[in-house]
Parts: C-alpha cells; sequence; structure tokens
C-alpha cells in the first residue's frame, strides 16, 4: 500500500543540537530510493507503507548507532483508496486553490 508520511525524530540524551543527527537520518533516507523532503521539524517520506516504515527503522538504527541513548519519533501517515497521492501532489493542491482565491 502506497503512503505519504511525516516524521519527526528526535534524539535524546545528546547534546542540545540535534543536526548533526538528522544530517544522517537524512544519509539513510537518501539511500532508500524513497522520496522524501527534509523540512523545519521533519521529514516528508512517501513510498510503499513497508519501505516507508523500514526507512524510518533505518534512521533510528543509525541514530543510535552515533551513540544517541534514547530517540522519541512522532510519526504522521496517509493512504488513500480513491485516488493516487503524493507529497507533491498535496502542497500543489494548497497552492492551486490559494491561486484560485487570489491569496497567492
Amino acid at each position: 500500500m502506497h503512503c505519504t508520511a511525516d516524521f519527526c525524530l528526535v534524539p535524546m540524551g545528546t547534546e542540545t543540537s540535534v543536526g548533526k543527527y538528522i544530517a544522517e537520518c537524512q544519509r539513510v533516507l537518501e539511500k532508500t530510493g524513497l522520496k522524501y523532503e527534509l523540512h523545519g521539524y521533519g521529514t516528508g517520506l512517501e513510498g510503499e507503507w513497508t519501505d516507508v516504515m523500514k526507512a524510518i527503522e533505518a534512521c533510528h538504527e543509525a541514530v543510535h548507532k552515533m551513540g544517541c541513548p534514547r530517540i522519541a519519533t512522532d510519526i504522521r501517515i496517509g493512504t488513500r483508496t480513491d485516488k493516487a497521492s503524493s507529497l507533491k501532489a498535496k502542497v500543489d493542491s494548497v497552492k492551486e486553490q490559494l491561486a484560485r482565491d487570489g491569496a497567492a
């Protein structure tokens, strides 16, 4: 089943700045071949359900391997059966609505 997901991986028990851990997670995602996009408070990810979950698990494994003792991750996942969906399509839909409303 295809899904779109948004997840926020939060390393805990480390220094205040967590950028190096998030950068490592992005490296992991690059290797998956899945579509993803980093944003200010997380990462959007899309693909087959199992592949998306494996990618998030791989991020956990990589960050733990860096010495992070604890990770908390919030995940939102969406699926559709009525039509194909993607992260880009979701953003484009809102931008098109704004353009029709004259707000863009």
